[in-house]
C-alpha cells in the first residue's frame, strides 16, 4: 500500500510541476495579476516607516499558486551559481521555498531577530561554510530588511551572490542595495504595474 501511495504523490508532483512549468507568465501577464490580487489604495504606513496611497499585499500574491510557481521559476533563473537560497522571514519564505524547488537548490530562512531559545539561530536551515547564496524578497522599498538578512549572511561567512525582489517600488532600495556592496535586481517594479 505504501509503495502504492508514494508512486501516486510522485506522478502528482511532476503532473503539477510540468503543468507549471508548461503554464508560464509573460512579465505583462505576471504583473496584472499580482496587481489584481494584492494592490489596494488607502493610507497605510510602511516598513520603512514612510506613508503611502497604496500597498502591495505580499501575502495576496504570495499565496496564489500560479503566482507563486512563476516567481520560483524566475528567481531560479537567476540562482547562478548560488549554492543556496535565502528568504528574510516573513515573506520570504515561501518565495525562497518556490525557488529552492524550481531550482533544485537548498534553502535557509533568515530570522529577523534571535528567536531567544532552543538552538537560538538567526537562520534556519543549512548554511554551508563559504556558501554562495541568493537572496530572494517579496517588495523593496528602501530594502531595509533585506539588508539586514544579508549583513547576517555575510557575518556568518557566506558570500551573498545578490539580491533579487519580486517589486521595486522605486524607493530607494536599489541605491540603499548597491550602496551596501550588493548586486541587486528585481524582476518587476512599481512601473511594470503601472502604478
Amino acid at each position: 500500500m505504501f509503495n502504492c501511495e508514494m508512486a501516486i504523490v510522485n506522478w502528482q508532483f511532476h503532473t503539477v510541476h510540468s503543468c507549471l512549468k508548461e503554464n508560464r507568465m509573460d512579465t505583462a501577464e505576471l504583473a496584472k495579476r499580482i496587481k489584481a490580487v494584492a494592490y489596494l489604495e488607502g493610507d497605510f504606513v510602511l516598513r520603512s516607516g514612510r506613508r503611502s496611497k497604496y500597498y502591495l499585499d505580499k501575502y495576496l500574491f504570495e499565496t496564489q499558486p500560479d503566482i507563486l510557481a512563476e516567481l520560483g521559476q524566475r528567481f531560479a533563473a537567476k540562482a547562478g551559481d548560488a549554492d543556496i537560497i535565502a528568504g528574510a522571514e516573513l515573506g520570504g519564505v515561501a518565495l525562497a521555498a518556490a525557488a529552492s524547488m524550481a531550482a533544485g537548490k537548498p534553502f535557509i530562512i533568515v530570522r529577523n531577530a534571535k528567536k531567544g531559545y532552543g538552538t537560538d539561530k538567526q537562520f534556519e536551515g543549512k548554511l554551508p561554510e563559504k556558501c554562495r547564496v541568493l537572496i530572494v524578497e517579496d517588495i523593496a522599498t528602501t530594502g531595509g530588511q533585506v539588508l539586514e538578512a544579508a549583513k547576517v549572511l555575510r557575518d556568518s561567512g557566506a558570500t551573498v551572490t545578490k539580491i533579487v525582489c519580486t517589486i521595486d517600488r522605486q524607493e530607494g532600495a536599489r541605491e540603499n542595495i548597491e550602496g551596501a556592496g550588493f548586486v541587486f535586481e528585481s524582476i518587476l517594479t512599481r512601473g511594470d504595474l503601472g502604478i
